[in-house]
């Protein structure tokens, strides 16, 4: 008996993620060794490795890109690592001011989240940290 297709059903061109662990990500076949961002149609390395590392402003840019006047997502998933951590002080205070949802979580749930969104053609984005 075959087994079961449990990829997301997305739009074509979607970067869907398609693993996670020992540090690295496939996301639409291509392998990144290092934390991710990611929108629905373009994935970059990340080079934030705890959760030290992230902040409002990065998120921002993360979300609204360098250029964008205004967020161009509506939601930011964001994964704290292999096991959750409460954000940093402040830190979704900071975001709901420039007018980012943020869902905060640890990776792996991240990497699910962003695939249903995807599934749902919802507008998000997501800053996640790689995990060993």
């Amino acid at each position: 008996m075959p087994g079961l297709d449990v990829t997301p059903l997305v739009p074509a061109g979607r970067k869907v993620i398609q693993a996670y662990g020992n540090g690295r990500f496939r996301v639409a076949g291509d392998v990144f060794e290092t934390s991710i961002l990611i929108w629905p149609d373009l994935c970059l390395a990340w080079d934030a490795r705890t959760v030290a590392d992230v902040d409002a402003d990065a998120l921002h840019l993360a979300v609204a890109g360098a250029d964008a006047p205004e967020p161009t997502a509506e939601i930011l998933v964001i994964g704290c690592g292999a096991v959750f951590v409460a954000p940093p002080k402040g830190l979704r205070q900071d975001l709901r001011a420039r007018g980012i949802a943020v869902e905060w979580m640890d990776t792996g749930a991240a990497c699910r989240t962003f695939n249903v969104l995807l599934g749902e053609e919802r507008r998000a984005a997501a800053a996640i940290l790689a995990v060993d």
